[in-house]
């Protein structure tokens, strides 16, 4: 009975992001999730600074990885969380296998990164984050306090990234179309790696 208010959420999470009902800016829980894919292809790239907030007020620093447009074959996404009596369970979301989903104005706050191989088509290294126009910013965020337009980012009009591992405490999209949708709970420890 503890799970199920929590799963219940989680779903309905993923359907609204799904769906690109989701609104993009939001308390985050503070709990890290993990999101994977094979291949992350994106048209307009943007990377930079940011902190993010809790309800509690906590305050959070992440990296965001900004895509204009982006294609992920292979993702998944998913949360493991420790449940009284049951144990250790896994909400798991995964979809584009067979045709890759696709997101656009996507925006992954993320506490660590890593990439196989990372592939820039006319990047820029050490551009003001308040000079960014290859890839977006997310909305907001040039009037949030812990925006500094002075500080580093880096931008690119192309991008792939192949075998992409992110730890990340928010997922925000305008559109995310996921073929192949799959969400289900397991019990122990399933994460995506």
């Amino acid at each position: 009975m503890v799970l199920v208010p929590g799963v219940a959420v989680c779903a309905a999470v993923g359907v609204a992001m799904a769906q690109g009902a989701l609104a993009a800016s939001f308390f985050i829980s503070g709990q890290q999730f993990q999101v994977a894919a094979d291949r992350l292809t994106a048209r307009g790239f943007s990377l930079y600074g940011m902190v993010d907030v809790t309800r509690k007020h906590e305050l959070v620093p992440v990296v965001v990885s900004g895509f204009r447009h982006a294609t992920l074959s292979g993702l998944c996404q998913s949360v493991v969380v420790d449940i009284p009596v049951l144990g250790t369970q896994t909400l798991r979301l995964t979809g584009g296998d067979g045709r890759p989903a696709e997101a656009s104005n996507l925006f992954i706050d993320a506490t660590s990164e890593s990439v196989a191989e990372a592939n820039f088509g006319s990047l820029d290294i050490g551009v003001a984050q308040g000079a960014v126009t290859k890839g977006p910013i997310r909305p907001g965020d040039r009037d949030s306090r812990f925006f500094d337009p002075d500080g580093v980012a880096q931008q690119s009009l192309t991008t792939t990234l192949d075998d992409v591992r992110v730890t990340a405490v928010a997922v925000s999209a305008g559109t995310l179309n996921v073929p192949g949708l799959r969400l289900r709970v397991e019990h122990g420890d399933h994460a995506c790696f």
